[in-house]
C-alpha cells in the first residue's frame, strides 16, 4: 500500500469511527440467523452486507476494513464492494463520509496508474476500475488525473484501456469521449517514440492504430 492510499485508509477510519462494529450482525430471518463478523472470511459478508445481513450503519462500520482489504489482498472483488456502496446510496451520505470514500478512490486510482503491472491489491485494470467507479461518482476527475500523469506506466495502462475497449469492455460514456480525443492518440504516438525499443512498444502502436477512428459513447 503506497503512502497516499495508506493516508486515505486512515482518513476512512477516522470518519467512520462513529459507527461501532458489532461482532454479530442480523441475518435474514427466513434463511439465516446471526452472522458473525469474521475478518478472515469477508467475501461472503461483502455480498450480503446491507441486504440480507446487517444495516447501513453496519456497512459504514465495516467499510474501512473492506476498502483496506481491497488494496492489500485479493479475497474481495471491487465490483462487489462498489455495488454495495451504490445500493447504500453513497451520494446521499454526509459530506465528510462521501469525501473520505472519494479520496480513497482517487488515491487508489493514482496508485494503479503509476505502477505497471498495477500493485494496488485487487485493482489491476483501468477499464474495470472506471466501469466500477462510474456506479458511484462521475469518472471525469479520474480521467483528468490521468491526463496529468506522465511516464511509461500510465501510458501502458492507456494502451491496456484501448485494448479493453477494442475487446468490447463496457466503458462509461465519459471514458469513451476521453479516449476519442486527438490528445489521447497523440499521447500514444509520443509514448511509442519514447519507448520504441521497449518490449511494450507494440502495445502502444496497436493502441494508436485502434484509435484511428475513435470510440463513440
Amino acid at each position: 500500500m503506497d503512502r497516499d492510499v495508506a493516508r486515505a485508509v486512515t482518513r476512512l477510519r477516522e470518519v467512520f469511527d462513529r459507527y461501532p462494529r458489532r461482532p454479530v450482525l442480523e441475518g435474514c430471518p427466513h434463511c439465516r440467523g446471526g452472522v458473525p463478523v469474521d475478518e478472515e472470511h469477508l467475501f461472503g459478508l461483502s455480498i450480503g452486507l446491507g441486504g440480507t445481513i446487517g444495516t447501513t450503519d453496519d456497512v459504514k462500520a465495516l467499510l474501512p476494513l473492506l476498502l483496506e482489504r481491497l488494496v492489500t489482498g485479493h479475497e474481495l472483488f471491487p465490483g462487489t464492494v462498489f455495488a454495495l456502496l451504490a445500493r447504500e446510496g453513497l451520494g446521499d451520505w454526509p459530506a465528510a463520509e462521501r469525501e473520505a470514500v472519494e479520496g480513497w478512490l482517487m488515491a487508489v486510482w493514482r496508485s494503479l496508474l503509476t505502477g505497471f503491472p498495477a500493485r494496488a491489491g485487487a485493482f489491476g485494470d483501468a477499464a474495470d476500475f472506471l466501469a466500477d467507479v462510474a456506479r458511484l461518482v462521475d469518472p471525469s476527475p479520474f480521467l483528468d488525473t490521468w491526463d496529468g500523469l506522465s511516464g511509461p506506466e500510465a501510458d501502458r495502462h492507456l494502451a491496456g484501456l484501448v485494448a479493453a475497449w477494442a475487446r468490447g469492455a463496457r466503458l462509461p460514456a465519459e471514458a469513451l469521449a476521453w479516449l476519442g480525443r486527438d490528445r489521447v492518440r497523440e499521447r500514444l504516438f509520443a509514448a511509442f517514440e519514447r519507448d520504441h525499443a521497449a518490449a511494450w512498444a507494440d502495445d502502444l502502436a496497436a493502441a494508436y492504430d485502434l484509435l484511428a477512428f475513435g470510440p463513440q459513447p
